[in-house]
């Protein structure tokens, strides 16, 4: 039974040591001077302008929702692609259904004007 469980128990211990190694280590051998820039915040290369609990207009959120959504039905496609000989004609016609109604959200969201940049 050790000989099963071994290699799991190797792949912890490596796995611990490096986590280990990358957290203890920068301490030893990294700088530990406190700089004005140092303690500004960081934003994609710009420098913070206002106030960082501004508030968000709706539309990225839909926009974020649409994403999510729309990714997480394409992986559906995947297993239907693996065993799609097998399904035959019944399983095209079931994917073409599938694909039929994300067709019709997309337009619905087109129409609503969720994908318009202003």
């Amino acid at each position: 039974m050790f000989e099963v469980y071994f290699p799991l128990l190797v792949l912890v211990f490596f796995a611990t040591a490096i986590a280990v190694i990358m957290v203890v280590l920068p301490r030893f051998l990294g700088k530990k001077e406190i700089t004005q820039p140092k303690q500004t915040p960081y934003e994609c290369g710009m420098i913070p302008v206002g106030d960082a609990r501004e508030r968000f207009p709706v539309k990225f959120f839909l926009i974020a929702l649409v994403f999510i959504i729309f990714d997480l039905e394409v992986v559906f496609f995947y297993p239907w692609a693996i065993i799609y000989k097998h399904l035959g004609l019944f399983g095209f016609i079931e994917m073409m259904v599938f694909v039929f109604i994300l067709l019709v959200a997309y337009l619905y969201v087109v129409k609503k004007g969720v994908l318009e940049w202003e």
